[in-house]
């Protein structure tokens, strides 16, 4: 019996709200359409460049917690970007290959 199971891809997907948003990415989401909403309810003469700083912090709430491949969403993306360059650390490869090509005949 093979008992070499292999994780399914989208496991933590699970641990997510609605499989794409975390806590703080809806606090987020949260945060910024109600403040637009808000400016929006105080705010009474509008020309084109209010309405936009308006809604300015609802459109960047919504990028930030946006979806994008492989990623949570883009501020997920953002931070690891962020943190690769920041960070002086050397990453090694551990991939599934990693012992692919080295004999395993030492004596």
């Amino acid at each position: 019996m093979n008992r070499n199971y292999l994780i399914p891809a989208n496991t933590k997907k699970s641990l997510l709200i609605v499989g794409w948003f975390t806590k703080l990415d809806l606090w987020i989401f949260g945060i910024g359409v109600s403040w637009s909403f808000l400016m929006l309810l105080l705010i009474k003469n509008m020309n084109l460049v209010v309405l936009i700083l308006v809604l300015l912090p609802g459109l960047i709430a919504t990028f930030l917690v946006m979806p994008v491949a492989h990623y949570h969403n883009v501020l997920q993306l953002l931070t690891n970007i962020f943190n690769f360059y920041t960070n002086r650390r050397q990453y090694y490869w551990k991939g599934w290959s990693i012992h692919e090509g080295i004999s395993s005949n030492s004596k």
